[in-house]
């Protein structure tokens, strides 16, 4: 599998929320025996980096020479370590550090493998335009005009049901129980208090994840 059909295998993974440190990030990976991909944002810059069996390879006898391993248990391993953390659980014996710096992101992870400590560092450089634009800026727009098809739809549903209710009202038919009563819907509120929300997030990286992921399953 080459790089081209590891980034395509990566389209359908989902962006998870993790956490650096006091950084917050988005990120998604796919590993595969031939090789891996990860891609990491903070919203303001976008990194990744795509490496194939015989650059794990090389790059496992620099960082852990005293580990003899076959290339496909390393990446077995890397992927056991970053599925929990993009799942939301950490290990005892795991930790990830994240370093930034003006040519790229570095992903650092240390661990044990074989009873030995093992430590891993992904390189990320820039992700460019056109990768960018196929797994973040297109799901995101994708998405939004999604929900703001449904919310029209139920926008227009609550009208339809309060000029329903009106009419029964109207015709002389009540309640039998007071309490399910409701207050006309009021559109123009609904806008305001929704963009309110939005505007007062605390996490917009969550708020795009839940976006994203709402757009791989769609």
């Amino acid at each position: 599998m080459g790089s081209e059909e590891l980034e395509n295998s990566l389209l359908t993974q989902p962006w998870a929320s993790v956490c650096f440190g006091k950084s917050t990030f988005l990120a998604k990976v796919c590993f595969r025996d031939t090789g891996y991909i990860l891609l990491i944002s903070d919203l303001t810059g976008v990194w990744y980096e795509s490496a194939d069996a015989e650059a794990v390879g090389q790059r496992s006898k620099e960082l852990n020479k005293r580990l003899t391993v076959h290339v496909s248990s390393f990446l077995n391993h890397l992927c056991n370590l970053m599925c929990p953390l993009l799942a939301g659980q950490s290990g005892a014996t795991t930790a990830f550090s994240c370093h930034r710096s003006p040519s790229g992101l570095r992903l650092h992870v240390k661990s044990e493998l074989s009873g030995l400590p093992f430590c891993w560092d992904f390189y990320c450089c820039p992700a460019p335009l056109d990768m960018v634009s196929r797994h973040l800026v297109r799901p995101l727009i994708q998405m939004n005009l999604v929900l703001q098809c449904q919310v029209q739809e139920l926008i227009s549903l609550l009208l339809q049901k309060d000029a329903e209710i009106e009419d029964y009202r109207e015709s002389g038919a009540t309640l039998s129980r007071d309490r399910l009563r409701t207050e006309p819907f009021q559109e123009e509120m609904f806008q305001q208090n929704f963009m309110a929300e939005v505007r007062n997030s605390a996490s917009p990286l969550s708020f795009a994840q839940g976006l994203v992921s709402s757009a791989a399953a769609v």
